[in-house]
Order: C-alpha cells, then structure tokens, then sequence
C-alpha cells in the first residue's frame, strides 16, 4: 500500500474548523503525484512523451471529521485502467492517527497528448508505474463505456 501523511495546516480548515472538502482534493492529488514520481512518471516523463493526466469524475465520501492537530494519512490504490493505460482511476483513502477511515475518494481520468488535446494510451516505457501500483480488490480493466458509467454527459446550451 502506498501512503502519505500529512500535518493538517490552518490553511486546510474550513469555518467549521475540520478538513475542508478542497484540502482533500489536495492531498488525494499530492499522494497519487507522489506515487507516480517515486515510480518513474514525473514531469520529466511527462515533457518527454508530451502527455498530462486529465480528471473526468472526481467524488468524496465522507465518514468521520479530520481535525487540525493530528496527522492523517492518505492512501492510493489503482481501482482500474485500460489495457493501454489510457484510462485510470484512483482510490485514495484517509485515516487519522487511530487507524479510522475518515473518508474515501476516487478519481477517474486519461491520459492526454499536449499537441492534439485527445486521450492517448500511456506509452509502453510508462506501463510498469500502472503494472506496480497497488490494486483495490475491485480493480477492474476499464473501457471508454466506464468514463461515462455515472451517466453524465455533455449537455449544450441552444
């Protein structure tokens, strides 16, 4: 499994002195980039292929407050990805110093080439960072149909 802890800074509070919903948008980001670094994809990989990650669906659940003064760590875990590594999606979970889940996100992406703007499997040298990333017991070989499984779609205004 591969983790991040992270201090709760007054910066991550929200009026109701908790975790803000933004700051685990923040930290579920900073641990999946940290995962990827440690594992061969950085920006480096990503000028040299000329690709970036884009985010289709994103969603927390919530069970438990966090609360400034105690560490909290974040998970991530490969709930699924295309045969070529176009497609992904992230599970991250958090736990306060006790070992409780507090909540549960997930993100589900592409990758893109930067030229064209369109989704691109990830190249072949990358596929061991997917290949090596800890799998949610669920995980699941995604398809195009998976990105759009919530039933969201582009609605344009007449």
């Amino acid at each position: 499994m591969y983790t991040k802890e992270f201090d709760i800074r007054w910066s991550d509070i929200d009026a109701n002195r908790h975790l803000a919903n933004s700051a685990y948008v923040n930290f579920m980001s900073h641990t999946r980039m940290g995962f990827m670094i440690e594992n061969g994809l950085s920006q480096k990989e990503m000028v040299e292929y000329n690709i970036g990650p884009v985010i289709f669906h994103e969603q927390i659940f919530f069970f438990k407050e966090a609360f400034q003064g105690r560490p909290i760590t974040v998970t991530f875990e490969l709930g699924g990805a295309s045969e070529d590594g176009m497609f992904f999606k992230f599970v991250h979970n958090f736990y306060d110093y006790k070992g409780r889940n507090l909540a549960r996100g997930s993100m589900q992406g592409a990758w893109i080439d930067l030229t064209t703007r369109k989704t691109t499997g990830l190249p072949e040298a990358l596929m061991p960072m997917l290949e090596n990333a800890p799998k949610t017991p669920d995980y699941k070989v995604l398809t195009k149909e998976d990105m759009r499984s919530h039933g969201q779609a582009p609605r344009d205004r007449e």
